[in-house]
């Protein structure tokens, strides 16, 4: 039989897409538009980790761009304004509203003071507008003055006399209006939102500082934002999906951190029940103290429950209060070594019984309470969908790897196989099964699902721990020696390039242009360590955005930054914050060092932004095709 020569029907997917663009014109024009695109320059990302509840910090910093509005406003206005006028400029465009408030109080606010910052605001924004297709433009500035500001960008002064006096009188009349307020905020929004493409959040929101909860409100106002969950998120998202064990550890870390705030105001979840049990319990000791000692008791019953039913999480060396020798000062641990106990006075384990890991009813009644406090806040629940939504264990972004902890290695640094059901897992696929697992917990609130959570936040083979988290030695141990958390060999290895290659391999990423970009583990730069590991192909970028961190690491935090030109790392060495910045023009100061230079501008082409564009300018071509043939018909 002779083969038919009538061309193959178009597929499905060419059919729908010939109902978007349903003629050869509407194709050409998006195949147009799509490879003009191809050739903008590559948008710029931010990468931040570790952040911890450090809001004032962190609120600065997305204000200034980590600097980077500093840095273009240098370029634009040069000698044009001393350094002084600069330093309030950008005062204004991190803080618009509150400097208004100021410059009108100290009556500096003259129709000439508005008309002078705003075509300011307008030059910086237009500089910054060059890496965006103007059809973009439009959905990055406020909606309530966009037709405006989208008309003054269109102005080009330099050009022609009748465009200079058309943009004076968009000027003055915004003025007249008294618009000027308004339009300074607006244009500040835009130029903030023009600095940075991209902004990615490498783990670790919430612990230690006062405002996680401030900070997860200004990421979800954020236009174009990823998070990759650090193993304090995920305790977080245990606790508001109703895991004791996360529950109680939340709030032991609130406690020991002196960070309650977050809890009793920031998710309205009440201590008071937890306080005066634990008043009753310990009435030597302050209020907040003996909450903490009430709630770890309870947390290391839980969590000897929680890993007794579950073995493959291989944390069987942590169910330790059935090694203290209640009737006297010591306990034994997994190495067979008894270690004397800073306290010894348990109220609430009855030293008679066969078990220890069992809640008294009153610990029942308070854990429970708490427990529904927290998968009831509101805010909380709001948060933590967000983070479910715009999260992940791991991302692979524009050739780079980003994830919080670890991968799981052996001494000799190939992967570390790890059985978990029956089934064995290593690299790559045992993050997609820790995330399939953590996606199960937030769809169905399943115990086991609830329970692998709490494994994610401290278990040595979690990819978000990667080390032994000894709680119960640093709280009960007088010996400092079992305080040490074993870790795993990742975290040494990761300075060794053809462990790097190994990995990027292993996440189909290349080891010659990727970079596998971490948090979790804080950098003592003060000591001479350097978050750049591996020659480059490693950058560890948790840098102590936390004041609790401040003293270990000898900075304020890092921010690396990706733009067309390459790699560089701002290592911050003081954040100003509001009140500062208001009164006295400060700003932030930071050491920048250059991590890679490519030797060319890296495009939209070399992207995976580019890539999807690559790959519908194929599709596009094949309904063009399509069209031509009859194969579709186009409408009139």
């Amino acid at each position: 039989m002779r083969p038919s020569l009538r061309p193959a029907a178009p597929s499905k997917v060419l059919r729908l897409l010939a109902e978007k663009y349903p003629t050869r014109a509407a194709v050409e024009s998006r195949l147009i538009y799509l490879q003009g695109q191809l050739v903008l320059p590559k948008g710029v990302e931010h990468f931040m980790s570790d952040l911890h509840g450090e809001y004032a910090a962190f609120f600065h910093i997305l204000n200034n761009c980590s600097g980077v509005i500093r840095e273009k406003v240098d370029y634009v206005f040069g000698a044009r304004l001393s350094d002084e006028e600069k330093a309030e400029f950008c005062t204004l465009v991190y803080y618009p509203k509150e400097k208004i408030e100021q410059v009108t109080a100290a009556r500096r606010a003259t129709p000439a003071w508005y008309r002078e910052n705003i075509a300011r605001l307008l030059a910086l924004a237009k500089l910054m507008s060059y890496k965006y297709p103007a059809s973009r433009l439009p959905s990055m500035i406020p909606e309530r003055l966009r037709s405006v500001i989208v008309e003054l960008l269109g102005t080009r002064p330099e050009a022609d006399a009748a465009q200079l006096a058309y943009q004076q009188r968009l000027l003055a009349s915004i003025v007249q209006a008294d618009a000027g307020a308004a339009f300074i905020e607006d244009f500040a929004a835009l130029v903030k939102r023009l600095a940075v493409s991209r902004l990615h959040i490498v783990g670790d929101l919430f612990d230690r500082g006062d405002r996680p909860d401030a900070i997860l409100d200004m990421l979800m106002e954020y236009p174009s934002v990823d998070i990759e969950w650090g193993n304090h998120d995920v305790l977080w998202m245990g606790a508001a999906l109703g895991s004791e064990a996360c529950v109680a550890s939340v709030v032991r870390n609130c406690l020991r951190y002196g960070n309650t705030a977050v809890l009793e105001r920031g998710y309205g979840i009440s201590l008071w029940p937890l306080t005066t049990l634990a008043q009753r319990l310990y009435p030597d000791e302050a209020p907040l103290k003996a909450a903490e000692r009430a709630v770890t008791v309870m947390l290391f019953k839980v969590e000897g429950a929680l890993i007794a039913r579950n073995p493959d999480f291989c944390m069987a060396g942590r169910r330790l209060l059935g090694r203290i020798d209640f009737r006297s000062v010591w306990a034994e641990l997994a190495d067979g070594k008894r270690y004397e106990l800073r306290k010894a006075y348990f109220p609430t384990i009855d030293e008679d019984a066969a078990d220890p890991y069992v809640l008294t009813a009153e610990e029942r009644e308070v854990l429970a309470g708490l427990r529904d406090s927290f998968v009831e806040s509101p805010a909380l629940r709001r948060h933590i969908a967000f983070l479910y939504r715009k999260g992940s264990l791991y991302r692979r972004c524009n050739g780079n790897l980003l994830f919080h902890g670890c991968v799981p290695l052996t001494e000799r640094g190939e992967l570390r196989e790890i059985t978990f059901g029956g089934r064995t897992y290593a690299g790559r696929a045992w993050f997609d099964f820790c995330e399939q697992m953590a996606r199960q917990a937030y769809l169905y609130r399943e115990q086991e699902a609830l329970d692998f959570l709490y494994f994610l936040w401290c278990g040595r083979l979690s990819p978000l721990s990667g080390r032994e988290v000894r709680t119960f030695e640093r709280t009960l141990l007088a010996d400092k020696r079992t305080w040490e958390e074993p870790a795993d060999p990742y975290y040494r290895l990761i300075d060794d390039e053809e462990t790097c290659a190994r990995v990027l391999e292993e996440f189909s990423l290349s080891p010659a242009t990727g970079h596998i970009i971490n948090g979790h583990v804080p950098v003592k730069v003060k000591k001479g360590e350097t978050p750049v590991k591996a020659g480059g192909r490693a950058i560890i970028i948790d840098g102590g955005f936390c004041r609790a961190y401040h003293e270990k690491t000898g900075i304020s935090g890092f921010t690396l930054i990706s733009n067309s030109r390459g790699l560089r790392l701002l290592a911050h060495q003081k954040i100003a914050d509001v009140r500062t910045a208001l009164r006295d023009n400060g700003d932030i100061e930071s050491v920048s060092e250059t991590v890679e230079l490519v030797s060319r501008h890296a495009t939209v082409a070399d992207t995976d932004e580019g890539q999807a564009i690559q790959e519908e300018i194929t599709d596009l071509y094949h309904l063009l095709l399509a069209y031509q043939n009859g194969l579709i018909q186009p409408r009139a």
